[in-house]
């Protein structure tokens, strides 16, 4: 399954992923298509078999502050925006850790995974020793070897305290502490979104860091602190438009991935679910990762049809936007518009001297030319240039024969000239649906 993993009308972000069993499971909030706010009022579960990643299935919603037409509220305080949830197994049950938008979170139960959870309590905690208000702003949940729980969380500020293992609400009074990461340069510094994993003895903590665009981690000895920064695993804003970040790292059948999300729709409100694989090298630090179209695969085959909005590069001001259900494409393209994905395998070498471009696009009455680029979109391999004209349609054009693995990158120029060209620099010049290459 390339990234996004989830079928591509689902918008799951701030994933926390866990394997329980035989499954890996993504907990995260729940955007909707072309939203003007983060989340909305219930959360949803998928989950995959760790033999199969490449199909993922829904649970349906497990929680919901606000009612419909088939659930009551899980709620009676607030009917807020439920934000961030993380969900551990303690003994036979799994505890859901929420957070809800300018009110107090809570916790619920269920005897499986999926859910549905039902509420246990608010948070309970001494307000004399901290605790957030009681909001526990995206909260992360580590149950210890020892059987000792603790949750992470914090807004601008990193905070924890250890969970009374009985009831699995209530914040031992003494164990709250804050600043578990020190203030450093600005900005790598935490600004929220905790997750916590305990990898060969250590403890990481990953966060959004003030330039929130990325997924940082910070490492320590104890599940208490301090945590000592180290970097970053993944950059939204290398490449894409950015947005921020939230996610988690999971090891399944002995591969360590980071689950991340990344925008869509022009907005930072409309995120998809997206992977990467990663490395934790002997010393414990992660080697930062770049945003790929892969997902699960090892590599994509660019003589299946490659759907547009699977692309991990844009440049100059194009974006993935949903038409409806079942059309998706890239929008805004402009002149020197750059749409790029990593990474196809070509294959071996092959008798026939060269292959065919194939682009289905929907037009916008401005005619410009597609170059086809490898591996870099400045200084790459340039392999063949399709002409668009003003219309919809499909569009073909003769390219070099490719062989090997490679990234592959969309440049859009057009040709014309004196005043028009001030006109069409400023002009959507088409949309992109989808392309594929033909031996």
């Amino acid at each position: 399954m390339p990234n996004p993993i989830l079928p591509l009308w689902e918008y799951i972000p701030d994933g926390e992923p866990r394997v329980f069993g035989d499954r890996v499971y993504l907990y995260g909030s729940h955007d909707r298509v072309g939203a003007d706010m983060f989340c909305d009022y219930r959360l949803k579960i998928w989950s995959a078999s760790v033999n199969d990643l490449n199909h993922w299935k829904c649970h349906g919603d497990s929680f919901h502050t606000r009612p419909d037409q088939l659930h009551q509220a899980d709620t009676d305080w607030t009917d807020h925006e439920l934000y961030a949830p993380d969900v551990v197994k303690k003994g036979s049950k799994y505890y859901l850790f929420a957070y809800i938008l300018w009110a107090k979170g809570c916790v619920g139960v269920s005897d499986h995974p999926e859910g549905p959870f039902k509420l246990v309590s608010r948070y309970q905690y001494d307000e004399s020793t901290g605790g957030d208000e009681g909001i526990f702003n995206d909260p992360g949940v580590l149950v210890d070897d020892d059987g000792r729980v603790y949750i992470y969380y914090g807004y601008e500020k990193s905070h924890m305290g250890e969970i009374n293992p009985e009831n699995m609400t209530e914040i031992l009074p003494g164990s709250y502490r804050e600043n578990l990461i020190p203030a450093g340069d600005g900005e790598t510094d935490f600004f929220e979104a905790s997750s916590i994993r305990k990898v060969n003895g250590l403890y990481y903590l990953i966060y959004s860091p003030r330039k929130g665009n990325r997924l940082a981690y910070a490492v320590s000895e104890s599940p208490r602190g301090p945590f000592v920064r180290k970097g970053t695993i993944i950059d939204n804003g290398i490449d894409y438009p950015a947005g921020n970040n939230h996610g988690s790292i999971c090891q399944i059948n002995g591969q360590w991935y980071v689950f991340y999300h990344r925008m869509t729709n022009g907005t930072l409100t409309s995120r998809r679910a997206c992977v990467e694989k990663i490395n934790i090298l002997p010393d414990g630090t992660i080697p930062q990762v770049e945003m790929t179209s892969l997902g699960f695969e090892e590599s994509l085959n660019p003589y299946d049809i490659v759907p547009a909005d699977i692309a991990c590069v844009l440049k100059g001001g194009c974006m993935i936007t949903d038409q409806d259900y079942f059309t998706r494409m890239v929008t805004n393209i402009y002149v020197n518009s750059v749409i790029g994905y990593k990474y196809f395998d070509f294959g071996e070498d092959y008798t026939s001297g060269n292959m065919t471009f194939s682009v289905k696009v929907k037009g916008a009455g401005c005619m410009c030319n597609i170059h086809i680029l490898l591996d870099d979109d400045q200084k790459g391999k340039e392999i063949g240039c399709c002409e668009i004209d003003r219309h919809d349609g499909v569009y073909q054009a003769p390219v070099e024969k490719v062989t090997g693995r490679h990234a592959v990158y969309l440049v859009i120029r057009h040709n014309y000239e004196g005043w028009f060209k001030e006109c069409f620099d400023q002009r959507n010049l088409f949309d992109l649906l989808s392309f594929v290459f033909i031996k």
